[in-house]
């Protein structure tokens, strides 16, 4: 079993270069509230319940028009993670809806993420266009 670390390096590496503006959003607004809508165990439960993968997923152009097979889709094509063996589903899955530490590490890496995209489009903003 992949360890806490293994699993935020790989969110790190490997989701968050890929996850849109609204996706980043919509993983804040969920861990945020400690929302329902974010299961655990499984991709989806219903129309409006999905794990990470997937509301990342439903939030992102190359798997949007998916529904109950987005996070694994967007897991493999976009992501180029194996959803059986991906680091961050293991461990959120076996941790549950009450691992507190996981839940705020995620939302701390969306928020510095969030602050760095930001940062970052200011700047550009602030560069001479070179034509």
């Amino acid at each position: 079993m992949p360890s806490a670390a293994a699993a935020l390096a790989e969110f790190r590496s490997a989701w968050l270069p890929h996850v849109t503006d609204c996706g980043l959003e919509r993983l804040i607004g969920l861990l945020e509230k400690a929302s329902p809508l974010l299961i655990h165990g499984a991709f989806t439960r219903s129309a409006a319940m999905g794990c990470l993968a997937s509301h990342v997923a439903w939030n992102h152009p190359a798997t949007r028009d998916h529904d109950h097979e987005a996070g694994a889709l967007w897991l493999t094509r976009v992501a180029r993670l194996n959803p059986a063996t991906s680091a961050l589903l293991l461990q959120w899955d076996r941790a549950g809806v009450h691992d507190f530490g996981l839940r705020a590490d995620l939302l701390r890496l969306c928020r510095e993420e969030r602050e760095r995209r930001a940062t970052a489009a200011d700047a550009e903003l602030e560069e001479p266009a070179l034509c």
